[in-house]
This record gives C-alpha cells, structure tokens and sequence, in this order.
C-alpha cells in the first residue's frame, strides 16, 4: 500500500504542503491513525474572501474535495479503485472568520462498499459533509458521490 496511508501524521504533513491546499490556506488539523476521522480549517484571509468579504465559494468546496476519498481508499487498500464521481454544494449562511469541515467514515460504510462491490461492480456511495463555523452553526453542506469498484484479481497485490 502506499506510504502515505501507512502514517497518518506523514499524510497530514504531506497534504498540508500540497500546493492546492496550502495557497488557499486549507489545513488539515488533525487526522486519526485509522483514518477515520479528520478535521479540516479554513481561516478567512485576504486572497481567499470574496467580494462581499466571506469565504470563497470555491475554498468551502475545495476544502472538502480530496478527503472521503483518500480516507476511504486508506482504509479499503490497494485492491480498490476509489474516485470522486460528482460533487454538489448548497451555501447555507456566509462564513466568516474560520470555518471547519469534520470528516468521519464509519465502519457501517466500509462494510457496505466491501459487500456492495465484492462481485466487481461498482458502488457510488454519497456522503455528506457540512463546513461550519466557530460558533457551529452550518456554512455549506457538501454532498459528495464517490465512485468505488474492487479491482480485477489480476491486479491485486501490485
């Protein structure tokens, strides 16, 4: 398996210094060792706020973007293919200041992507995510379609 998925805290480093993430100011601050859970900020500073001074629009999706599916793929392993299939975004209030983004991926989901795609087909779980703000209240709700199959035998254990 990759060694990105084999330390959380060597993710965490890595994804925090890629260059999409880094410039927009989106930060991982904390991952589990499992990989089941993670937190994401954002603080509003001057190149990510829009015209009428919130949060960009494309900084709350972006903070969301590569998460369920790196985390998903981390605990499923090599043997599957794990995609972001679609993705839509409905903005609730403005956000303002920092806004954060909990990632958790139960067991129940892993269970059922395993069961749904073991004869090879493919399985498009949706997963919900809301970006809130300091005090809790919701900013944006994400919901995120990914697209996951097993791999073909032949390809296992490469």
């Amino acid at each position: 398996m990759n060694l990105l998925f084999k330390k959380a805290w060597l993710f965490r480093l890595i994804m925090n210094a890629w260059p999409p993430l880094f410039f927009a100011g989106i930060r991982i601050k904390h991952i589990s060792t499992d990989f089941k859970t993670a937190r994401v900020e954002l603080t509003l500073r001057p190149w990510n706020k829009n015209a009428v001074g919130s949060h960009f629009g494309g900084s709350l999706f972006a903070m969301t973007d590569p998460f369920c599916m790196l985390m998903i793929l981390a605990q499923l392993g090599d043997q599957y293919v794990v995609w972001d299939k679609s993705a839509d975004i409905d903005f609730i209030k403005p956000g303002k200041g920092k806004v954060i983004a909990d990632f958790s991926i139960n067991q129940q989901l892993i269970d059922d992507i395993i069961a749904n795609t073991a004869n090879g087909e493919k399985y498009l779980p949706q997963i919900t995510v809301y970006v809130k703000d300091e005090q809790g209240d919701i900013v944006a709700k994400l919901n995120r379609t990914l697209y996951i199959r097993r791999k073909k035998a032949k390809n296992r254990g490469k």
